[in-house]
């Protein structure tokens, strides 16, 4: 996603893309999470997101997908806490990159082997 950092706008394609998860989740989530998620749409109702609103989605899908927690629990949460939030979120995300390359290393080192 680190290359994508230079674009402005990202069409609902693109940001289901990079969470893996239909758009039809993203416009649910739109209506779940009003004060957190609000896309700019064109006249032809095409919703383009800003870089605020994917690190919003961000939160979002880690509180509800990686954490499994109700919608309800999740705004409360986002209520509560939000930077406590947005900080856990960073961190995991940290955390799921370097999991993810220590395992190409030891994929890696196993083939040498």
């Amino acid at each position: 996603m680190e290359g994508k950092d230079l674009k402005l706008h990202y069409n609902i394609a693109e940001v289901a893309e990079m969470f893996g998860v239909a758009p039809t989740l993203l416009r649910y989530w739109e209506k779940e999470f009003p004060a957190q998620i609000h896309p700019r749409k064109s006249g032809r109702n095409v919703r383009t997101y800003t870089q605020a609103d994917i690190d919003q989605i961000r939160l979002i899908y880690n509180l509800v997908k990686v954490r499994g927690m109700k919608l309800a629990a999740a705004r409360e949460a986002l209520r509560k806490n939000h930077s406590g939030e947005a900080q856990t979120a960073e961190v995991l995300d940290r955390l799921q990159a370097l999991r993810a390359e220590l395992q190409d290393i030891k994929r890696n080192l196993s083939a040498l082997g």
